[in-house]
């Protein structure tokens, strides 16, 4: 029984991780439509693969014991593919400055994980250290990849819109999370359940500031120089009116 629930928990966690992952493809479509990636940060994907690799080199046989955590891999490899997209378009419509930015810590994100692989690979012996070593640093991937749409926070507080907050991307990490920890939990892996102890916080955090400002746009905007001039320029015949007809009232 604790197998089967085990299980079933592990493919809705797989189902909720795989919207989790798919949910910017309505961001990219409006990327790739308004080919520019406007105020959109490529961060979170950035983050989202590091957590993709590290947990599917976790599930493989090499660390784990055999195929235990198999419901990790398929959803993680998958995950690498839809993210490893993502940063591809990004780059592509990305200004000059945002591809170097996001090229620099796509590389950077890519030679952690190689290291990370060749040191549990050849320098640990078994897989219980193994897993504490790669989990270790996957925890520190997966706290940082559900607090990654945390970074427009400030540009929602300040501009009382969350345009440029994607919600599904929190919604979805919010329900992974709770999938996941129970997972971690029915396993008995703690370097499962960890990261969704912090994630699932920090779901309802994100979840709750799009709540209070979903219906509230910018208060107020002061009147443009354009729209000054603009009626200027229709108060002006007013007063060119008034002139004519108190000079023609003058000469009758």
């Amino acid at each position: 029984m604790g197998d089967r629930l085990r299980l079933a928990v592990g493919i809705m966690g797989n189902a909720s991780s795989l919207l989790l992952y798919a949910a910017p493809i309505l961001t990219f479509t409006r990327v790739i439509r308004k080919r520019s990636t406007e105020e959109f940060s490529c961060l979170p994907y950035i983050v989202a693969l590091s957590n993709c690799l590290l947990y599917t080199w976790y599930g493989l046989p090499v660390v784990s014991y055999k195929w235990e955590n198999f419901p990790v891999i398929t959803i993680n490899g998958l995950g690498i593919i839809l993210e490893l997209s993502f940063i591809f378009i990004y780059l592509w419509f990305a200004p000059t400055r945002g591809k170097i930015k996001a090229g620099t810590i796509t590389t950077m994100v890519m030679v952690i994980f190689t290291v990370t692989a060749i040191i549990s690979a050849f320098v640990f012996h078994d897989h219980h250290h193994r897993k504490v070593f790669v989990g270790t640093i996957g925890l520190v991937a997966s706290v940082a990849m559900y607090a990654a749409p945390l970074v427009v926070v400030k540009q929602v507080i300040m501009t009382k819109s969350v345009e440029f907050m994607p919600f599904y991307l929190s919604f979805f990490s919010f329900l992974a999370s709770v999938l996941w920890l129970a997972y971690g939990l029915l396993s008995h892996d703690l370097l499962l359940a960890s990261p969704n102890l912090v994630g699932l916080p920090l779901g309802i955090l994100q979840l709750g500031l799009y709540c209070k400002y979903r219906k509230r746009g910018i208060i107020e905007e002061e009147p443009s120089k354009w729209d000054l001039e603009h009626n200027n320029i229709q108060e002006k015949p007013k007063h060119m009116q008034l002139s004519m007809n108190e000079d023609v009232n003058g000469k009758i």
